[in-house]
C-alpha cells in the first residue's frame, strides 16, 4: 500500500504482542488446508512459485522504471500467454510515464461467453510494483523484496487468470490487471482507469488484492474488504460463499485504506463498487516496506485457501444475470 510509516510505528508494540498468535495461525492453516475441499485447482506450490520469483533478489524490489520491474512484467506476460489469456490492448502493456521513467500496467483479457453480458467487464487487480530498497539490515540487505506487498496480491490475480482461462465459462468479460507505480501514488491505476473510461468500457465492478500473505489474528472471517459500508459487495460475497469470507476491519476505516490502493481510481472514475481484499490487520505482519518482507515469511497454504475460496465467489459475480453489487444508499 502507499506509505503509512506513521501507522506502522503506532502499531509496532501491538505487533510484537500478536506475533505469537500470527505464527500459531500460520501453523494451524498449514495443517488444515490440505483437507479443505475447494472448487479450483490452485495449489500451495503455484502461489509459492509466483511469490518466490516476484519477491526474489533478482528483481531488486520491483521499483518503477527498473530492470527488476521489467523482469516482473515479462514474467506476467509470459504466464498470461501460457494460460491463453489474451492482451486487452495491442500488447499486454498499458504504457505510461512517471517523472520521465517509462513503465506500464499488465492487462490480460478473457472475453465473456454470453453474447450480451460480454460487453460488461469485471476487473481483478493487484499492484505489481514495490519500493526497490529500504533501510539496510544487519545482514547488509537493502532489497525490499515486497513479498506481502504485493507479490502476494499479484499471485492471486495470476492464479485467478489461470482458473478462469481453464473454466471458460465467464459470461462477462474479465480484465486481469497487474498495476505499476502504485507505490508512487496509485499512478498505474489512475492511468488505466482514464484510458478505459475514454474507451467507454462498461465496468460492472473491480476487485483488488493487497497484502494477503498471512492470516489475520482472531477474526471470524478470512479477509477484510476496504470500503465495507460503501456497497453491498461484502454482503454479496458472503452470500455467494455461504460463509463469512470477508468482514469489516475498523483499522481499515480509521486509516482510509479504501483510498490507499488501486481500487480507488476506478471508484472515482467509473462510480461503481471497486474495493480491496486484504488480510494485513496491523498486528499480523511487522515487515511493511521492510527488507525482511521476504517470500519465506508468507503462509502459502493460507494464500491458496483464500484464493480457492474467492474464485467461485468471483465466478458468481462475473456470471450473475444482473449487476447485483451496487452502492449502498
Amino acid at each position: 500500500m502507499k506509505r503509512i510509516w506513521i501507522l506502522a510505528l503506532a502499531m509496532s508494540l501491538v505487533q510484537c504482542k500478536e506475533a505469537v498468535t500470527a505464527q500459531k495461525n500460520k501453523e494451524e492453516t498449514a495443517t488444515t488446508t490440505t483437507t479443505t475441499t475447494t472448487t479450483t485447482t490452485t495449489e500451495e506450490k503455484e502461489v509459492a512459485d509466483i511469490v518466490t520469483y516476484l519477491a526474489s533478489d533478482e528483481l531488486g524490489g520491483r521499483d518503477t522504471g527498473t530492470e527488476g520491474y521489467e523482469k516482473a512484467v515479462v514474467y506476467v506476460e509470459n504466464t498470461f500467454k501460457k494460460f491463453g489469456v489474451a492482451p486487452y490492448f495491442e500488447s499486454y502493456r498499458d504504457n505510461f510515464e512517471v517523472q520521465g521513467q517509462k513503465t506500464c500496467n499488465v492487462v490480460g483479457y478473457l472475453k465473456g461467453t454470453d453474447e450480451k453480458l460480454a460487453n460488461e467487464f469485471v476487473i481483478l487487480g493487484a499492484h505489481l510494483d514495490h519500493i526497490g530498497h529500504a533501510k539496510e539490515n544487519e545482514a547488509k540487505d537493502k532489497v525490499a523484496n515486497g513479498a506481502n506487498d504485493n507479490a502476494a496480491g499479484s499471485a492471486a490475480v495470476i492464479s485467478l487468470a489461470r482458473y478462469f482461462a481453464e473454466k471458460k465459462d465467464n459470461k462477462r468479460s474479465i480484465l486481469f490487471v497487474l498495476f505499476g507505480a502504485e507505490e508512487r501514488g496509485l499512478l498505474g491505476s489512475k492511468n488505466l482507469a482514464g484510458v478505459l473510461k475514454e474507451k467507454n468500457l462498461d465496468l460492472y465492478t473491480m476487485v483488488n488484492f493487497e497484502m494477503i500473505g498471512v492470516p489475520m489474528n482472531n477474526k471470524n472471517y478470512t479477509a477484510y474488504i476496504t470500503g465495507f459500508h460503501k456497497s453491498n459487495m461484502a454482503q454479496k460475497m458472503n452470500e455467494y460463499a455461504g460463509k463469512d469470507l470477508v468482514g469489516f476491519l475498523e483499522k481499515a476505516k480509521e486509516f482510509s485504506l479504501f483510498k490507499r490502493s488501486d481500487n480507488y481510481p476506478f471508484h472515482q472514475v467509473f462510480n461503481v463498487p471497486a474495493q480491496t481484499i486484504s488480510t494485513f490487520d496491523f498486528t499480523n505482519y511487522k515487515y511493511y516496506h521492510h527488507v525482511d518482507d521476504e517470500a519465506a515469511e508468507m503462509d502459502f497454504a493460507f494464500m491458496a485457501r483464500l484464493i480457492n475460496e474467492c474464485a467461485p465467489v468471483l465466478s458468481k459475480i462475473i456470471n450473475a444475470k444482473t449487476k447485483e453489487i451496487v452502492y449502498n444508499n
